[in-house]
């Protein structure tokens, strides 16, 4: 009634008195919907008729707060904190201040001296803990979320928090000690059950985070993360069709999502089902057309099927959303190989360089592609700069020699004939294969038998 009453006198400009507690409970309405100009409207009103209220004064600072009005909180509360200096929410408010100053560990203090005054430690405890996740300090962080869960089993956030902090310090072992623990005072808490299988399953003991799965969904039959963890712990165990069955289940508890398409269309590749692989890929891009993974996995089972044509399509589909991905030019470049598409193959490769992708097999397949065209000199600049970059690789000596050989620089081609035998004299067949003129030089046939003769 009293929320009623405020919002007709906000419509007819009528001024009606209100107690300070009513104002209290009016402003703390809109901050719990999240009405703040209401809020504020209210605060107002109430600081004009109780202007002595202290709680609508706290309630004022929590506003400024809300809008990063700092200073002026600070302001106000030093002027209460001479009224009431032993008051709860104004300790909170100052701790709370200091927090939004990056003064994490003055806050910690600020929040601790609200522990001896206040009946809600639970709280206090919560926002400490969050203090010293600012500082990455975890195990304290962990100690405080661990005193709110004493105080309330079923505080989820805490023990979410709890398992976060011993996650960041790489503490499996004791995340798993601590839940199992945690589930013998609360056997039916599939959140828990839930958490033990992640830990588990993130050291690698699969068989022990099925079961922790099975308990979770059993307790709670409708947990769709529970369904989804125990799905990819039995991909992990090779048993792909009850995984199946289980991702699926998450389809029948809530709307598709292209990330269960995706992990349902792997585990049909890999029992070999090739074409309903494909039907789920394909229900994955249309749920999600923007997923370039399911466009790359649809590119790859196309590619390994030797169906360039339609793995070229799709690989073009994934540079459409991430035209920035070094990866996927080279899958495109490996593609427009198999076709015969040369100037795309050496666009791509050129893109991969460009992209910051210098692994010695794209530059030594651009080189190659380059040579093929009777592009010599670009193809010898790409050897140059893959040169700079890896110095002691037989694949690059052997192809400088015969390019430096092919542009008439005859002294550096063999120079870089004889790096390549030192590095790798098995290698130089390559030499034959690429540059069959080359390998017929006298000189350098004379090089290599004499390399042979000084090693027999």
């Amino acid at each position: 009634m009293s929320l009623s009453k405020f919002e007709s006198m906000l419509k007819t400009n009528n001024v009606y008195f209100f107690d300070s507690v009513e104002f209290e409970e009016i402003i703390q309405h809109y901050l719990d919907n999240g009405k703040h100009s209401l809020a504020k409207k209210a605060v107002k009103l109430g600081l004009e008729q109780h202007p002595t209220s202290v709680i609508l004064k706290l309630l004022k600072v929590e506003l400024l707060i809300f809008e990063d009005k700092l200073q002026k909180a600070t302001s106000l509360l030093n002027e209460l904190e001479a009224v009431e200096p032993n008051n709860e929410d104004l300790l909170i408010q100052k701790a709370t201040i200091l927090s939004k100053n990056n003064k994490h560990k003055e806050a910690i203090e600020a929040f601790r001296k609200v522990l001896p005054v206040t009946e809600d430690k639970v709280d206090i405890w919560s926002m400490i803990g969050m203090e010293y996740l600012y500082l990455d300090d975890f195990e304290n962080a962990r100690l405080n979320f661990a005193n709110c869960i004493e105080v309330d089993f079923e505080d989820y956030s805490s023990l979410y928090n709890v398992v976060y902090c011993f996650d960041m310090e790489n503490n499996h072992e004791e995340a798993i000690s601590f839940l199992i623990n945690y589930i013998d005072s609360n056997p039916y808490c599939e959140v828990a059950w839930h958490q033990l299988g992640r830990q588990y399953f993130v050291v690698g003991k699969f068989k022990e985070a099925l079961r922790a799965f099975d308990y979770a969904v059993i307790i709670d039959e409708g947990f769709i993360g529970g369904y989804l963890e125990k799905a990819k712990t039995l991909e992990e165990l090779e048993r792909y069709e009850e995984a199946i069955q289980n991702y699926l289940i998450t389809l029948e508890l809530d709307d598709p999502t292209a990330f269960v398409y995706v992990r349902v269309g792997e585990c049909y590749q890999q029992l070999g089902d090739l074409e309903t692989a494909v039907k789920y890929y394909k229900k994955a891009v249309h749920e999600d057309p923007l997923l370039d993974k399911g466009w790359l996995l649809l590119t790859n089972l196309y590619q390994n099927d030797n169906q360039y044509q339609k793995a070229l399509y799709y690989i073009s589909k994934a540079l459409q959303i991430d035209e920035n991905n070094a990866v996927y030019w080279r899958k495109y470049a490996e593609i427009n190989l198999k076709l015969n598409f040369y100037d795309e193959t050496v666009k791509a490769f050129y893109k991969c360089i460009d992209l910051e992708d210098q692994s010695v097999e794209v530059y030594v397949a651009l080189s190659d592609v380059l040579l093929f065209l009777g592009e010599f000199t670009d193809a010898l600049k790409i050897m140059i700069k893959a040169k700079s970059i890896y110095k002691e690789f037989a694949e690059i000596e052997y192809r400088l020699c015969g390019l430096f050989m092919l542009t008439n620089k005859e002294k550096y081609s063999l120079i870089h004939l004889k790096n390549g035998l030192a590095i790798d004299a098995e290698y130089r067949e390559i030499i034959k294969e690429l540059y069959p003129t080359v390998f017929e030089n006298e000189k350098v046939q004379a090089i290599i038998n004499d390399y042979i003769k000084a090693k027999s």
